[in-house]
């Protein structure tokens, strides 16, 4: 089973934190989803002949694409790939873009499931972070998907915001456990390098929050988590028993996915491809049958490395059997010497065959995590 994801890279704006490939321009509109279809045709092969098992519409802003382009991309997918066993189709979206109309516009296509990004249920959070949305249109999105059966849903949300207290985080939790969404993910605010907020951070405009204070909001996200009943399945993914996403669980587990779009990666198992972070030079390699991506194909090393990062982001770390049945001894034995100081202070946590970081030291498990590697 594989997955696609298709990235589409059109804002009606840029938030202040974000570094992910997009533009406000949509000039390209009709041209990108030419594009889209070209790339799915020639890539038809990528995956190899594998049931699609879930599809992703990531970006960007995917809710900024009409309902006729999305079923543009969805007919070229079912033409070139098998989706009879396909098990989850998500849409980004922003809030405000889920109308009622709009909702209802999409109803005949194959999402089953919505992914919002609210970031904050805070106002004066969502004028600092340059969000279209207030506080009440992100809950009239969320009850507006409830109520017309989208109730797969999922919110982002961000913490670790400037001047951001322990008591103004739990105040965001609260609002979103209030709205019963089954599934949600809490990233730690990060001030990329060509960011606005990372410009108002060298310039003393705004300052980060301390590493004590991360440390402390991480704690409580997951304390209230766990007393809302979600499962702690990642390092920032949360969710209701069995509502765990099976698109993003399948990069962590090394399944094999096709991305297609300006910017998008792909992994085939053996290499890895990711394609021209340029709307217009995606485009024009495609119509004129020039490349459009890069590759490489990870050594032994690099791809053991990439397994200790994936697998200990999840609830379900490294399977020991499995390590040594891809890797050999070696590095085995790397990985348990690596490991014995870590299980012994309790950092690290063994059941049977699989060892996992342990949930007091999630926040800092990047150290263990380099120091596991080769």
């Amino acid at each position: 089973m594989a997955g696609i994801y298709i990235h589409v890279p059109f804002c009606a704006k840029r938030c202040a934190y974000c570094d992910f490939y997009s533009q406000t321009s949509h000039a390209y509109k009709n041209t990108y989803i030419e594009s889209v279809a070209r790339e799915l045709e020639e890539r038809a092969s990528y995956i190899q002949g594998e049931p699609v098992e879930t599809i992703y519409f990531g970006g960007g802003t995917p809710s900024q694409l009409k309902a006729d382009a999305l079923g543009r991309i969805f007919n070229a997918i079912e033409q070139h790939f098998d989706v009879s066993k396909c098990a989850e189709v998500t849409l980004e979206a922003n809030p405000d873009d889920l109308t009622e109309a709009y909702l209802d516009d999409i109803r005949s296509l194959p999402f089953n499931r919505i992914s919002l990004g609210v970031q904050s249920f805070n106002d004066d959070d969502l004028q600092k972070l340059n969000r279209r949305h207030d506080r009440d249109k992100a809950i009239e999105a969320v009850r507006r998907c409830q109520e017309t059966g989208l109730t797969n849903l999922s919110i982002d949300l961000i913490y670790g915001l400037p001047e951001q207290t322990l008591e103004a985080w739990e105040a965001n939790l609260e609002a979103a456990f209030g709205l019963n969404v089954p599934h949600f993910a809490a990233y730690h605010l990060s001030y990329e390098e060509g960011t606005p907020l990372n410009r108002a951070m060298k310039s003393g405009a705004v300052r980060p929050v301390g590493e004590e204070t991360s440390v402390e909001l991480y704690h409580r996200l997951i304390e209230k988590a766990a007393s809302a009943g979600y499962v702690h399945y990642e390092i920032s993914s949360f969710c209701f028993p069995g509502y765990f996403s099976k698109h993003n669980t399948s990069y962590w587990t090394g399944k094999k996915y096709l991305g297609v779009g300006p910017s998008a990666h792909s992994y085939d198992g053996c290499s890895r491809q990711w394609n021209v972070a340029s709307l217009s030079q995606y485009c024009d390699a495609l119509s004129h049958n020039r490349p459009y991506f890069e590759q490489e194909f990870p050594t032994i090393r690099m791809r053991y490395n990439e397994y200790i990062i994936t697998g200990l982001r999840t609830m379900w770390g490294i399977r020991l059997s499995l390590l040594k049945e891809m890797f050999g001894e070696d590095y085995t034995r790397h990985f348990e010497q690596q490991a014995g100081p870590y299980l012994r202070s309790g950092k690290l946590r063994q059941t049977d065959d699989s060892v996992c970081i342990s949930e007091k030291a999630l926040f800092t498990s990047d150290g263990i995590i380099c120091d596991l590697m080769s």
